[in-house]
């Protein structure tokens, strides 16, 4: 019997690889999203992997520092190691900031910490950690800082003494590591020019000098009181001790908010990246309907163009299900084809996206799964098609 997939595709080859190309580059976008998403939580995980800590103590009512402002008393960590339990603390502080960098500007995540406790990146791919309490820095490789290479960050300048990887920000920014009295010194303290200006503002305003109103004294005083505050502190919890009892322990007793590690991945992924996953599911429900669409035209296309080779295939005698059949293989070749370029494709073009974007194997393979089903179930159409067609039609004009 004459396979009339194969014969279709040996005959016209150049357009059915083409059209199998076509298909790919669209399934390397659908691959790209599902990795994008995966990027998105692995960000996460990464995220809360650096500084090895075990409970993140932030503001009460707050869903801590990776979620929203958190502001809390950085002398608070001697309470805190009075918990029992706790083996470690470290005050640390975030804030998104933009970097100047080779005329340009790098955006990134400032990290202010204390060296030897919990907060302090680690896994460094270059350099050494940081060993003075000022203006030096560590970062991460996608920022584009080399080792010893000065940078500036509002009035001081930092040596980049360390590089680390996969350091970023549940934002996908690379991360610049400080001294925290450095990065409390950039978040909180007001800059020489505010400060003239509010001299300025203080004696242009006679109700300012009245007795009982905070003069500029009183408006630097309570900028440096500011400075003694950090987003979160990190602790490191002695082996075997339940994060849990202790989380519930300074809840009740210090008047803070303790969060564990499956609380802080609930937040980040929950609820921060809640609203990316649906849109990304969403694009990716569109794009699994835009390639059924194209495999169901293409192959009734090709379906259609054969209507007098079916037609003699039914009139020597072949059954429904050979010319089903055959079709089917046409459609899944062409899903094979398109699988191959896609993956191929997405692999390439990943490195190349400004975010983390994470292949899994396993999402290849139900990737592979879904692509030959869609050709299955768009191939319907052309079959019943090809059953409607005449036997007639091989002898008619």
């Amino acid at each position: 019997m004459i396979n009339l997939a194969g014969r279709d595709i040996l005959h016209g080859w150049g357009k059915f690889v083409f059209t199998g190309v076509g298909l790919g580059l669209l399934i390397g976008v659908t691959l790209s999203m599902a990795g994008i998403y995966r990027g998105l939580v692995d960000d996460g995980q990464a995220l809360l992997g650096i500084g090895g800590a075990d409970l993140w103590v932030v503001q009460r009512d707050t869903l801590g520092p990776y979620a929203e402002p958190s502001n809390v008393r950085d002398d608070a960590y001697r309470a805190l190691l009075g918990v029992r339990g706790v083996a470690e603390a470290g005050n640390v502080t975030y804030l998104t900031m933009q970097v100047q960098h080779q005329g340009g500007d790098v955006r990134v995540m400032l990290v202010g910490f204390e060296p030897g406790h919990p907060g302090e990146p680690g896994n460094l791919v270059a350099g050494r950690p940081i060993t003075r309490s000022h203006y030096e820095a560590i970062a991460d490789e996608r920022t584009g800082f080399r080792l010893d290479e000065r940078i500036r960050i509002r009035r001081h300048e930092y040596t980049v003494v360390g590089l680390t990887r996969r350091t970023v920000s549940s934002g996908g920014d690379p991360m610049l590591f400080v001294p925290l009295q450095d990065a409390q010194e950039v978040q909180f303290l007001k800059d020489n020019d505010a400060l003239v200006n509010e001299r300025a503002r203080t004696a242009a305003n006679p109700a300012f000098n009245r007795p009982g109103v905070p003069g500029l004294l009183e408006a630097v005083q309570a900028s440096q009181a500011s400075s003694r505050t950090v987003n979160v502190v990190m602790l490191r919890l002695a082996p075997y001790t339940d994060e849990t009892v202790v989380a519930r322990e300074i809840r009740r007793w210090k008047h803070l908010e303790a969060y564990t590690r499956a609380d802080m991945e609930e937040i980040l992924i929950a609820k921060l990246i809640a609203t990316s996953a649906k849109q990304i599911f969403m694009f990716l429900v569109i794009l699994s309907v835009v390639s059924a669409a194209i495999v169901a035209f293409i192959i009734y296309t090709m379906t259609l163009n054969k209507v007098r080779e079916i037609a003699v295939l039914k009139l020597i005698g072949a059954r429904n299900r050979t010319i089903a059949g055959m079709i089917l293989q046409q459609g899944l070749g062409l899903g094979a084809i398109g699988f191959i370029v896609g993956k191929t494709a997405a692999t390439l073009w990943a490195p190349i996206f400004p975010k983390y974007v994470l292949l899994l194997p396993g999402d290849a393979v139900l990737g592979a799964a879904l692509v030959m089903a869609i050709c299955a179930l768009a191939s319907i159409v052309a079959i019943r098609a090809a059953l409607r067609i005449d036997p007639a039609a091989a002898i008619g004009g």
